[in-house]
């Protein structure tokens, strides 16, 4: 698929099949809607939105507070694996859970890659309808 033609939730789906270790991945606003997403079954898209827009919030205030300056990213390792969220644009932010077999620095490495694809769509989406 040409990179002009990907959807948000083309891109999304890739990032799962691109790493087994990823379980499910949110793109959320700056404000905690949901954009798009791709979750098990009985996950409550609107509970993670309001969740990542919790740590968006705690981790803008911990940058600014130690001088760190923008948000760019925070994980959290949980007893079955983690959860990262990261920065895409200013607008918005990724979510994603993994196992906890997940190879950190791979996650960083791939994450930057899809945050960039991410950031791309978003910008071309709001210059469309700007």
């Amino acid at each position: 698929m040409d990179e002009e033609e990907e959807t948000l939730e083309y891109i999304l789906n890739n990032m799962l099949a691109s790493m087994s270790e990823v379980q499910s991945v949110a793109v959320v606003s700056i404000e905690g809607l949901p954009i798009a997403s791709v979750l098990h079954p009985n996950t409550d898209e609107t509970k993670i939105s309001a969740i990542t827009a919790a740590i968006l919030t705690l981790a803008e205030i911990a940058t600014q507070e130690f001088g760190k300056g923008f948000f760019e990213q925070v994980f959290v390792r949980g007893q079955y694996g983690y959860v990262f969220t990261m920065a895409v644009g200013h607008n918005a932010v990724l979510t994603i859970s993994t196992t906890r077999d997940i190879k950190l620095g791979l996650i960083f490495i791939e994450t930057k890659q899809f945050c960039d694809k991410i950031a791309k769509y978003l910008k071309k989406e709001e210059d469309l309808y700007s």
